[in-house]
């Protein structure tokens, strides 16, 4: 589904950005994706804490299956903790994404990140649901989360993955100077 004249996605559709929506004073951001590989390839991808931490930058350790706890520790910092709500291989993995409060977020967070992956021939459907977010760490993820969607296709590509743009760049190999 496109947009105006100038075509761009919009936002909730597939390979859009994300879609914010308001419910009183939390918001959900619901993205989705239609990625060139399998399902199990996918799920291996949002499960997998080898590859979470490529694409994802985060380091989750814990327990995945259902009742599970898991700790997730992004690239920026930020420590998030829950528990796993749903685990059903290959389709459902949901969890609570609970950060204390802290100078960046006063009251602090109690969301629920959902990935939900249905086979489309050999491709997968991806719909990523974050809800019960403040509103302002929403429309960050609203604006962010595709860059890491787009770093996990590229990762099952095997192509280079890109750089977030609140990143440095990469540094660049130079010869020592004489």
């Amino acid at each position: 589904m496109r947009g105006g004249p100038d075509s761009s996605p919009v936002a909730g559709s597939e390979g859009g950005p994300g879609l914010l929506r308001e419910d009183n004073d939390r918001a959900s951001v619901v993205f989705r994706r239609r990625i060139r590989h399998p399902i199990e390839d996918v799920w291996e991808a949002i499960t997998d804490p080898r590859k979470l931490e490529i694409w994802f930058m985060t380091k989750v350790t814990g327990d995945i299956s259902p009742g599970g706890r898991i700790e997730m520790e992004h690239g920026s910092g930020v420590r998030a903790t829950g528990r796993v709500l749903e685990c059903l291989r290959p389709r459902t993995y949901e969890y609570e994404w609970n950060l204390p409060p802290g100078p960046q977020n006063p009251v602090g967070e109690s969301s629920i990140v959902r990935w939900e992956l249905t086979a489309a021939g050999s491709e997968t459907l991806l719909v990523l649901t974050h809800r019960k977010l403040t509103r302002p760490t929403a429309e960050v993820f609203a604006r962010g989360i595709s860059v890491l969607l787009d770093r996990m296709s590229a990762m099952l590509d095997g192509a280079p993955l890109p750089n977030p743009p609140w990143l440095p760049p990469p540094a660049t190999s130079r010869p020592p100077p004489n």
